[in-house]
C-alpha cells in the first residue's frame, strides 16, 4: 500500500464534508449535504448528492457514533439539506473512471453500511427514519429503503426511483431490488415497471406500490417527520440516560507491509500472495462489572478489538486486491477470552455490551463476506476460545497442530456459550449451525463438550476443524495447502466462497450479497455495461449506447 493511494476508514464529525449530524434528545439529525468538489479521488464531481466511497465512510462512522456516543438517541432521521434533491444515488463519473475492483468493493462497503442500519434496528432499538424531501433515486433510494420507514414530500416532482437498467445498465447494487420485494413487498409486475423506470414514481402511486410508507404536502412535512420520529423512539429500549463513550482514535501504525494496532497485527507477503492476520486475547484483569465497563469506555478491550479487527480487514478488502489468502491466527490466554465472553453474555442487554456485541457481530460478518481465501491456523499459543472460534469458524479451512509427543503444548480450541448464541450470520444461524447443517445430533454432541478444551484430534473428531497434523506434518501440509489456494483463479474462488459460505437458509442479507457477488460483478464487466459504448461509460454524454443483444 502507497501512502497515496491508500484510503482511510477512520474519520470524525470535524472532519465530515458530506453530512451534517445534529441532536436533539431522542432524535439524531443525518443530513446529506454532499461537497461536489470533495470526491475521494479525481476525476469526478459529487453533483446532487450523489455520492463515493468517501461519503459511506462517513455515514457509517456518524452511524457507529450514534450507536457508541449517543445512546440517548432513538431515531435517526435521514434527509438532505440541498433544496429538491435527497440524494442521486452513486456518483455515475466516478463509477465510470473506476477499476472492475474498486466498483464491486464500493457496492459491498455500501451494503454493509445499509445491512448495518437494520441490524441496529433489529438488535440495538435503534430506529430509522428517511425524510425524503426531494429526488431520490439509485443508492438514495436503497438508503432509504434501509430506513424502517420513508416519508416522501408530495411536491409534485419528487419521486423515487431505481433507473440503474435502464440508464446504466447495470443492477440497483446496494440491495435495491432485494428490499423492494424483500422489505416492502412490492408486487412483482409493478416491481418491474418501476425498476425499469427512469421517472420514477411520486405521490400517492408510491405508497399504493408499497415504495413509500406515506407522502406530507411540504407545509407538514417537517411537523410530521418529526411526530414520526418521536413515535418510533417510543418502541426503542436505548437509555434515556446513558453515558456515551467517545469513539477515540485507533492507535494504528503502517510499517512496511505490516500493520500494527494494540490487539490486532497483519503481516503481508507479497511474494506468496498472503497476509497473516493475527488477534491477541484480553491480558491483565479485565473489568467484569457494569460499572467497570464503563468506566473503561472507549479502552474496554471488546470494544477496542472489535474496531481494530473492523478496520483491519476493510484496509485490507479495499487497498491489498492481490493478497488473496488471509490466515487468521490468535494468540494469548484462552481462558481470557472465555471471561471475557462470560461478561458479554452477563450484561448483554446493558446498552454499551449490547452495542459492543454488535460491532463484533457486523465484523464478523465482514470477514465471511470478503472475496478472500480464509484458513485458521491453530498453532500452539493460539487461543480459539468462544468469541475468538468464531474466527475460525468463518474460515474456509481450519489446521489444527496436533503433538502427540508433547499433549500439554498441544494447541487446543474451546466452544464456549457465546458461539450458541451471540453472533448469528446474514442467515440468521450461527456458524456452528451454519457448518452442521443444524443437525442435532451432531450439535448436541458439540453442546456436550462446551467449555471443554479439545485438542487437534478430538476438534477433528467433531467436525469442528478441516485437518489435524502432527508436527511431523504440519509444516508441509500447511504450505502445500496455501500455494495450492493462491495458483488458483481469484474469480472462481470468489464464486465458490461465497456460495459455500452461505449454505441453507437464505435471508434477505444473503440474497444482497449473492446477487452483488454473482451478478453484479458478472454485469460490472460487460461491455454493455463498460464497454467503449456501453451504458456507464457514455453515460452523460448525449451518446445512447450501443447494446450487444444477445441474451447470454
Amino acid at each position: 500500500m502507497s501512502a497515496s493511494d491508500t484510503v482511510s476508514y477512520e474519520t470524525q464529525p470535524a472532519q465530515y464534508k458530506h453530512w451534517k449530524l445534529s441532536f436533539d434528545g431522542a432524535i439524531a439529525t443525518l443530513k446529506a449535504d454532499f461537497d461536489e468538489n470533495a470526491g475521494l479521488r479525481p476525476g469526478y464531481k459529487l453533483k446532487l448528492n450523489s455520492y463515493d466511497l468517501g461519503v459511506d465512510i462517513e455515514l457509517n462512522d456518524a452511524i457507529q457514533r450514534i450507536r457508541f456516543e449517543h445512546p440517548e438517541v432513538r431515531t435517526v432521521v435521514v434527509t438532505s439539506a440541498k433544496d429538491k434533491v435527497f440524494c442521486s444515488g452513486a456518483n455515475i463519473f466516478m463509477l465510470g473512471v473506476s477499476s472492475h475492483a474498486w466498483k464491486v468493493n464500493f457496492c459491498k462497503f455500501t451494503n454493509e453500511t445499509r445491512n448495518g442500519l437494520e441490524d441496529s434496528s433489529a438488535h440495538s432499538g435503534l430506529k430509522f427514519l428517511a425524510a425524503v424531501n426531494g429526488a431520490c433515486a439509485g443508492g438514495g433510494y436503497e438508503l432509504a429503503l434501509a430506513c424502517d420507514e420513508i416519508i416522501l414530500v408530495d411536491d409534485r416532482s419528487s419521486a423515487v426511483s431505481l433507473p440503474e437498467v435502464p440508464l446504466l445498465g447495470v443492477l440497483p447494487g446496494t440491495g435495491g431490488l432485494t428490499r423492494v420485494t424483500d422489505k416492502r413487498k412490492v408486487r412483482h409486475d409493478l416491481a418491474d415497471l418501476f425498476c425499469t423506470s427512469v421517472e420514477g414514481v411520486r405521490g400517492k402511486k408510491a405508497v399504493e406500490w408499497r415504495l413509500v410508507d406515506e407522502t406530507v404536502r411540504p407545509a407538514e412535512f417537517a411537523a410530521r417527520v418529526q411526530a414520526r420520529a418521536l413515535e418510533l423512539a417510543a418502541q426503542s429500549d436505548r437509555p434515556a440516560n446513558g453515558k456515551g463513550v467517545p469513539l477515540t482514535p485507533l492507535q494504528r501504525s503502517h510499517q512496511g507491509d505490516a500493520l500494527h494496532y494494540s490487539h490486532v497485527k497483519v503481516d503481508i507477503d507479497r511474494a506468496k500472495r498472503t497476509a497473516i492476520f493475527t488477534v491477541r486475547a484480553p491480558s491483565g484483569v479485565q473489568p467484569t462489572s457494569l460499572a467497570d465497563i464503563e468506566a473503561a469506555g472507549s479502552a474496554w478491550y471488546p470494544l477496542v478489538m472489535a474496531r481494530e479487527l473492523e478496520d483491519a480487514i476493510l484496509l485490507m478488502r479495499t487497498n491489498e486486491n492481490d493478497i488473496g489468502t488471509w490466515l487468521i491466527k490468535t494468540q494469548g490466554d484462552a481462558a481470557a477470552v472465555l471471561a471475557m465472553d462470560a461478561t458479554l453474555l452477563a450484561h448483554k442487554d446493558h446498552w454499551l455490551v449490547r452495542e459492543t456485541i454488535g460491532l463484533l457481530r457486523r465484523t464478523l460478518s465482514r470477514l465471511d463476506v470478503s472475496s478472500r481465501s480464509l484458513f485458521a491456523l491453530i498453532e500452539t499459543g493460539s487461543c480459539f476460545a468462544g468469541t475468538f472460534l468464531e474466527l475460525a469458524l468463518a474460515c474456509d479451512r481450519s489446521y489444527q497442530l496436533m503433538l502427540p509427543d508433547d499433549e500439554a503444548a498441544s494447541p487446543r480450541i474451546t466452544v464456549g456459550d457465546s458461539n450458541f448464541t451471540l453472533y448469528p450470520m446474514a442467515t440468521n444461524q450461527t456458524r456452528l449451525v451454519r457448518r452442521f447443517y443444524g443437525e442435532p445430533k451432531t450439535l448436541d454432541a458439540i453442546a456436550a463438550v462446551r467449555g471443554q478444551p479439545l485438542d487437534a484430534d478430538a476438534a477433528f473428531a467433531l467436525g469442528l476443524i478441516t485437518s489435524n497434523p502432527d508436527d511431523i506434518d504440519w509444516t508441509d501440509e500447511v504450505r502445500i495447502a496455501i500455494e495450492e489456494r493462491v495458483s488458483m483463479s481469484p474469480d472462481a474462488l470468489t464464486g465458490m466462497e461465497a456460495n459455500l459460505r452461505f449454505n441453507g437458509v437464505e435471508t434477505m442479507a444473503t440474497r444482497v450479497f449473492g446477487r452483488l457477488t454473482a451478478w453484479q460483478n458478472w454485469i460490472f464487466q460487460r461491455p454493455n455495461a463498460v464497454g467503449e459504448k456501453g451504458a456507464l461509460k457514455v453515460y452523460g454524454k448525449g451518446e445512447r449506447a450501443a447494446f450487444d443483444w444477445n441474451r447470454v
